[in-house]
């Protein structure tokens, strides 16, 4: 089958719909369990100092350009960096049983994402250049391979002074125990949350941040080590999802830049310490995600589609009586809300400043690290929010697909612009009404949907660019 066939198949097979959910055990085998934290047995771990206080600047300061000034690279500020975007936050327990939640959010908090440095010497890490892999448990790194200044010189030549690489990877088991066919969508989900975190993380130290979207999978999988299968358990061998480049220099690393292949070899075929702890006792197989697994391996030179209309969101508006609460603080109460209590507005500017971060900003992270234009785009559930009118929104967040996207809708929505709403701002109301059992029905009747002061749904355009695109796109 067509690669691009098979992963348009996939995401329709593993639709919830009315009538049934996507197919899954239906229960959690407990026995079975996947282990939360990734370690590489016999690899050096070197302990990252924790910051002894604050010194990020506040939240809204990120969102300004180059209103921060770059921190220089070196142990204490690559563990802020980690600290902030995919450490553990918090621990909860209930009688004997524990858990630890994340800075980067995950569905269903199983965290299948694993994070990846790729560095030059550093004091206190190392003398060389080295490949590590984050141990969010010990907030550590733990060194798989190291290389001479050389090597380090030619990976890293068309890059940026100073620049240094993060990678990502997933294991669709630990998602799959829970989720079954559904498990590789939620990957990407949570990569996609883990690449946000990196990023906000990277801007408070006034760091700049670029996807690298030349380099293909099998690459990234030499980088990291990802590819030593024989280094893995059967059934939990780690993806690779993504590689970025982060500098402190002002000048901001190339998206397209090229890695040498002969480098990237070099590394691969050095030496490599550690091997992968078991992570289950057991597992259950999923065969079609192991199908897309392979349709939609990225090739190196296949590129993601450029946005060449350089979108930018509508300024801010900052209101100076407003709380400074620091961007660390932001980061590390991250937490996903199990209730919601059915009677807590929002005004009106609130929502709007919501949904303005939520734009596609070239000078503004998280958008900023990427080149794609926008393909998703949010149906908003309105409960509560003064101002406005209980119902049924759209987002549309690039402003000139609009038509495009009102044409595959109900002929009988109204699109009436929000009042009110700012410049930038493609906001529109649909059907004018009480929306709280809809929003529940639509989130699996799950209640939170209606409590909330609004819920979201996204809508993805997928069949139109991963036809012109790839299956990789996906």
């Amino acid at each position: 089958m067509d690669p691009r066939e098979l992963a348009l198949e996939y995401h329709e097979r593993t639709k919830h719909h009315y009538h049934r959910y996507a197919e899954a055990l239906g229960y959690l085998d407990w026995a079975t369990q996947p282990d939360p934290f990734r370690r590489f047995i016999g690899a050096p771990l070197v302990s990252l100092p924790l910051p002894k206080e604050d010194r990020t600047p506040s939240y809204d300061q990120i969102y300004q350009p180059n209103s921060i000034a770059a921190k220089a690279v070196s142990l204490e500020t690559l563990s802020e960096f980690f600290y902030y975007s995919l450490a553990i936050s918090a621990w909860k327990s209930i009688k004997d049983a524990s858990w630890a939640l994340r800075v980067n959010p995950s569905s269903g908090n199983l965290h299948p994402t694993e994070g990846y440095l790729m560095t030059g010497a550093v004091k206190g890490l190392h003398d060389r250049p080295g490949v590590y892999h984050y141990a969010p448990k010990e907030h550590g790194l733990e060194r798989r391979a190291d290389f001479d200044e050389a090597l380090w010189a030619k990976l890293t030549g068309a890059l940026p002074a100073g620049s240094f690489l993060v990678g990502l990877s997933s294991i669709h088991w630990r998602e799959a125990w829970k989720y079954g066919e559904r498990a590789y969508r939620y990957c990407q989900h949570d990569v996609g949350h883990a690449l946000a975190a990196l990023r906000l993380a990277g801007a408070s130290l006034g760091w700049k941040m670029a996807l690298l979207s030349e380099i293909g999978d099998k690459e990234i999988g030499q980088l990291l080590g990802t590819n030593r299968s024989e280094e893995f358990n059967k059934d939990e061998e780690e993806i690779p999802d993504l590689l970025i480049a982060v500098s402190p220099s002002e000048k901001f690393p190339n998206h397209c830049a090229k890695i040498s292949g002969e480098a990237i070899a070099a590394v691969a075929g050095g030496n490599w310490k550690g091997k992968a702890n078991a992570l289950s006792s057991d597992h259950a197989r999923w065969d079609i995600i192991h199908q897309v697994e392979k349709a939609c391996v990225k090739n190196s030179g296949q590129v993601c589609p450029i946005n060449s209309s350089l979108v930018t969101s509508h300024p801010e508006n900052f209101d100076s009586s407003a709380p400074r609460l620091k961007a660390g603080q932001i980061f590390r109460q991250r937490r996903s809300a199990v209730d919601m209590d059915g009677k807590t507005a929002i005004t009106k500017q609130q929502f709007y400043r919501i949904l303005g971060r939520v734009m596609p900003n070239i000078d503004s992270p998280p958008w900023d690290c990427s080149i794609s234009p926008p393909f998703i785009h949010l149906g908003l559930f309105v409960h509560r929010v003064e101002g406005l009118d209980p119902g049924l929104y759209a987002l549309v967040r690039d402003g000139d697909q609009v038509e495009k996207i009102k044409a595959q809708m109900k002929p009988q929505f109204l699109w009436t612009p929000a009042p009110g709403f700012p410049e930038g701002l493609p906001l529109f109301l649909l059907e004018n009404k009480d929306v709280k059992v809809l929003a529940k029905s639509v989130a699996c009747g799950q209640d939170i949907a209606g409590d909330g002061a609004f819920s979201v749904a996204m809508l993805a355009e997928v069949e139109a660019i991963i036809q012109e695109t790839g299956a990789f796109f996906y």
